[in-house]
This record gives structure tokens, sequence and C-alpha cells, in this order.
């Protein structure tokens, strides 16, 4: 037996939410554009230094990564943190999101033509509360 239920969407009405989820859906926001504009400030910087942007928001089935870049035949994956300050922002990087990223970023060699051949290096990028940004290349060059 089924059960079939109506619902008549004329009459409903929107239920203000308590004080708490505003401020929380106020702090999400926030984050998310702090995030973003943070994400396109280093996309800029990477291309004044001559990458050219692939992807952004890359997404696989292992996860995704914030930004890809090519140069001559390399791939550079650059996850982006911001924060208050460059150490903070490293801070964030734990050991799960690195290896997320890196089976994220051999996933993508799969689609480029030289598969798990290609060159790759794998960058962190803050971003700090006045928009400075510092890189730190290679964060795989040791494994």
């Amino acid at each position: 037996m089924s059960l079939q239920m109506e619902f008549d969407f004329a009459a409903a009405r929107a239920v203000p939410l308590p004080p708490a989820a505003l401020a929380r859906r106020s702090r999400g926001q926030v984050a998310y554009l702090y995030g973003r504009a943070a994400e396109e400030a280093v996309a800029r910087h990477y291309q004044r230094g001559g990458y050219r942007l692939l992807e952004e928001r890359w997404r696989g089935k292992s996860g995704e990564i914030d930004l890809i870049f090519g140069r001559d035949d390399a791939i550079v994956v650059v996850e982006v943190k911001a924060s208050s300050s460059h150490a903070r922002a490293a801070e964030h990087l734990t050991i799960r999101q690195l290896q997320r990223i890196f089976r994220a970023a051999s996933e993508y060699l799969g689609h480029c033509p030289n598969g798990q051949l290609t060159e790759m290096r794998v960058d962190l990028a803050t971003v700090n509360r006045f928009g400075e940004i510092e890189t730190r290349e290679g964060l795989f060059a040791d494994f």
C-alpha cells in the first residue's frame, strides 16, 4: 500500500531561520566568497608567471582540484588555502587532503595525452588577509 500526500504550495509560508542558523549561513557564504576570491587571485598570479589555466575546480571521482595549469608539457596542480596569515592557511592543509589531491591529480593525468607519464607538480598557494600570495612548489617532490 502506498500513501499519496498532497502539498499546497500556495498556502505554504516561509519560516524564518533562528539567529544561530542565519549566522552560520552568513559565515559559510563569507568563507565561500573569500575562498573563490583567493582562487581567482592565485589563478591571475600563475597566469602572470606564464602558466595556462586549464581547469578551475576540476572534479573527478577522487575529489576536487582547485586549479590546474599547463606549462610546456607539464601539469601544475594548485591547492589554494586562505586565512588570516600564510602560516594559518598552510595549517589547514591536512594529510587527508594531500592524499585526496594526489589521487585526484593522478586521475586527471589519465585524461592527458601522455597519461601517467605526464610531468606533474603539486603546489600549495596561500593567501593572507591582505591578499598577498605565497606559493610552495612541489609538495610531493620528496616522494
